[in-house]
């Protein structure tokens, strides 16, 4: 069986943020990279426990990014990827994007496909949508649970108010969030072999970029914070009704 686990690299979580050229680009200077988490603890982790399952199983890994990706894809080859490819693209288009993904994903005729459902930077969570579309492959979004049994995947996916349980028969897109792993460390042995795994860098297939970004905006600054003496809940609850009228 083979499995394509697609990662991207987002900014830590500690990172400070902040934007340039007249906040349309995303200042990258002293930025912290990690692997996206939904990519890493659940999609790659599910990748790597089918594997446990099953030692046939190869785990390819594939990002759209430039050179200063590959230490994400080493981390991530490390955890227990077989193989990886880095598109030599920089965007943040989703669609440009989802067209090199499903262009691999075509080339390998994969039988599994893993995304998280959404990298914590841009939140999107339409690329994996978007790579099903272009394979003309089902697509199971917000997958909290996963198991394989032969040539059938039974997904476990949140819904409105609840979780439905779905079955596919042969390939598959799969979005993954919590739920669907736990998440792993890479011990010394995973670091020391990811060093010699295969990394392909292959140039990107003609797609089109849809989106622009106009401008970037920081969320506004979160004002004082008022204090009331506890003998008097009468000036609390006018705050509460005429200030920030929840009541």
């Amino acid at each position: 069986m083979k499995v394509l686990v697609c990662i991207s690299k987002s900014p830590d979580t500690t990172t400070k943020i902040a934007f340039s050229d007249n906040n349309t680009t995303f200042a990258t200077a002293g930025v912290q990279w990690i692997i996206n988490p939904y990519d890493e603890w659940y999609a790659l982790v599910k990748a790597i426990e089918l594997k446990e399952k099953d030692p046939a199983t190869v785990i390819h890994l594939i990002t759209v990014g430039m050179s200063d990706a590959e230490p994400v894809i080493r981390k991530a080859l490390a955890l227990g990827g077989d193989e990886a490819f880095r598109v030599n693209a920089d965007s943040k288009d989703s669609f440009y994007i989802a067209s090199q993904i499903s262009e691999i994903a075509r080339q390998g005729s994969y039988d599994l496909i893993f995304t998280g459902k959404e990298t914590i930077d841009y939140n999107g969570s339409s690329v994996g949508g978007m790579v099903a579309e272009m394979l003309n492959l089902p697509y199971v979004a917000l997958a909290t649970h996963f198991e394989l049994s032969g040539n059938t995947s039974t997904v476990t996916r949140e819904i409105e108010g609840g979780e439905e349980i779905v079955e596919v028969n042969g390939a598959v897109v799969v979005s993954c969030q919590k739920g669907m792993a736990e998440a792993r460390i890479p011990n010394m042995r995973g670091i020391m072999a990811a060093r010699t795994k295969p990394l392909k860098v292959v140039e990107p297939t003609d797609a089109e970029t849809l989106t622009t970004v106009i401008n970037f905006e920081l969320p506004p600054a979160k004002g004082g914070v008022k204090l009331v003496p506890a003998d008097n809940p009468a000036e609390l609850v006018r705050l509460l009704h005429e200030e920030a009228k929840v009541i």
